[in-house]
C-alpha cells in the first residue's frame, strides 16, 4: 500500500518518521511518499519536497511563500491523479494541510490526521472542515476524542508521540555526572525552539532567574538552547543583565532532569517537564494587541498541555485565563502566564517557594507523577500505525468483496 504524507514542522517530521517505522514493522511493503523532513527521509519516505524548510508562523511570511505553497499543492494533486495513494496522512501544519485534505477528498482518497489541530482551543468553527475533509482523527490528548465526537468527527485516542521520543532518547551520561557533582540546586531556563520565542520570552526568564538567585544562595542557573544561533542570542541577553547563567546547546533533557525546578516558554517542552516530573513555571509573551484579540477566540483556560490534562475544567466560553493567584490554582501543577508585560516577579515567587519549601515542591512532583502514569506512556506511534493499518485493510477487504 502507498501512503502520502504531508508534514510541515520539525516536530511533525520526527513523529512522522516514527510512524513510518511502525507501519513498516507491521508490513515492510508500505510505500511512503510526500512532503516531510530529513527524519522522514531517513525512515524510508520518498520525499517530494522538504516541507519543514517552509515552517512559518506569521501571516505576512505565509503570503511571501504563497506561490511555493500553491505549486506544492498542484504537485500533490497531480500525484493523487496519477498514482492514487491508498491514504493521505497529515501531521500538524493545518493551514496548508487543509488544502491537501481537500484535494485528496476530491480524488476519493481517505485522509488521516495524526495529531489533530487544536481546534477545541481557539477555532471551533473550523471543525466543519475537519468533518468534511478528514476521515479519521488520531488524537494526542484524551479529552480531544469526546470533543470531536460531539462535533460528528471520527476520532481515536492514541497518545502523544512526544513520549515515544522521550522514552527512546539517550542522555549524555558524562554531562549528567558533571551536573551531579555540584550539590547546589539547579534552576533551568527553557526559552523555546523558535528565534522569536527566545527573543520574546528569555528576557523575562532571565530577570526571574536573577530574582530567584538573589533569594537562594548558591543557586546554579542554566539556559538550554535549541541550537548554536539561539545560544548566541541567549548569551547576549544574559550579558545585558547582571545574572550569572551558563548557556548550553543540545542538553535540554539533561538540564531538565538535573534541575530542582524550571522556568519555561510554553510549548511541547511542557510534556518533557511532565515526563521528568519537574515543578515549572510556564510563560508565553505576546504583543498586547494579539493577547486581546486571541482572548475573543480562546476557548481554554490554560496554555500548557500538562495543565489541560490535569483538570476537567479546561474549557471556557468567555476566554478567561487561569489565574495563578486564584484559590483553585493548585488544581493544576504548572503556574502559567500568558502575558504582554513583565511577569518576572510573579514567576520568581513560584521558584523561590519550591526551592525553600520541600513539601510544596513534593506536592507538585506528586501531581506530575500521577499525570505521567495516566497519560505519559510511550506507544503512540505503534498504536497509530496499528489503527491506520487495520482501517486500510478493512477498507480494502470491503472493496474486494463488493467488486
Amino acid at each position: 500500500m502507498r501512503l502520502f504524507f504531508s508534514v510541515g514542522e520539525p516536530s511533525g517530521d520526527l513523529h512522522g518518521a516514527n510512524l513510518i517505522r511502525q507501519l513498516r514493522r507491521i508490513d515492510p511493503q508500505y510505500q511512503c511518499v510526500g512532503y516531510g523532513g530529513p527524519r522522514m527521509r531517513d525512515a524510508g519516505c520518498q520525499l517530494h519536497f522538504d516541507l519543514t524548510q517552509l515552517a512559518v508562523m506569521w501571516f505576512l511570511r505565509v503570503l511571501f511563500k504563497l506561490p511555493q505553497f500553491l505549486r506544492l499543492l498542484w504537485q500533490a494533486d497531480r500525484y493523487f491523479r496519477a498514482h492514487r495513494p491508498d491514504a493521505v496522512i497529515l501531521i500538524d501544519y493545518p493551514g496548508f494541510n487543509w488544502w491537501i485534505a481537500r484535494r485528496a477528498k476530491a480524488r476519493g482518497i481517505p485522509v488521516f490526521y495524526y495529531g489533530s489541530p487544536q481546534l477545541w482551543a481557539w477555532a471551533e468553527w473550523r471543525v466543519a472542515k475537519m468533518r468534511r475533509y478528514v476521515d479519521h482523527l488520531l488524537c494526542k490528548l484524551p479529552f480531544e476524542v469526546p470533543w470531536y465526537e460531539q462535533h460528528q468527527c471520527r476520532a481515536t485516542y492514541v497518545g502523544h508521540p512526544y513520549f515515544d521520543q522521550l522514552a527512546e532518547q539517550s542522555l549524555d551520561a558524562a554531562f549528567e555526572r558533571e551536573l551531579a557533582q555540584d550539590t547546589h540546586p539547579l534552576l533551568t531556563l527553557l526559552p523555546g525552539s523558535r528565534d522569536q520565542e527566545v527573543r520574546s520570552n528569555l528576557p523575562i526568564l532571565v530577570r526571574a532567574a536573577q530574582r530567584v538567585g538573589d533569594q537562594v544562595p548558591g543557586l546554579r542557573l542554566a539556559i538550554a538552547s535549541f541550537n548554536t544561533r539561539q545560544a548566541e542570542m541567549a548569551a547576549n541577553i544574559v550579558n545585558d543583565s547582571a545574572a550569572k547563567i551558563e548557556v548550553f546547546v543540545g542538553k535540554t533533557a539533561e538540564l531538565i532532569k538535573g534541575a530542582e525546578c524550571c522556568l519555561a516558554c510554553s510549548g511541547s517542552v511542557s510534556l518533557e517537564l511532565l515526563y521528568y516530573q519537574k515543578p515549572s513555571v510556564i510563560v508565553y509573551r505576546v504583543h498586547w494587541m494579539a493577547k486581546r484579540i486571541e482572548g475573543y477566540f480562546r476557548r481554554v483556560r490554560y496554555i500548557s498541555l500538562v495543565n489541560l490534562l490535569a483538570t476537567d475544567r479546561r474549557f471556557t466560553s468567555r476566554g478567561e485565563l487561569y489565574d495563578a493567584r486564584s484559590a483553585d490554582a493548585r488544581e493544576v501543577p504548572f503556574p502559567e502566564y500568558l502575558t504582554s508585560g513583565d511577569c518576572s516577579a510573579q514567576v520568581a515567587e513560584h521558584a523561590i517557594r519550591w526551592l525553600r519549601d520541600p513539601l510544596e515542591r513534593q506536592r507538585v512532583v506528586a501531581q506530575l507523577s500521577q499525570l505521567r502514569q495516566l497519560w505519559g506512556k510511550p506507544g503512540a506511534s505503534r498504536r497509530a500505525a496499528e489503527h491506520i493499518d487495520r482501517l486500510l485493510r478493512a477498507a480494502n477487504l470491503g472493496m474486494r468483496a463488493s467488486a
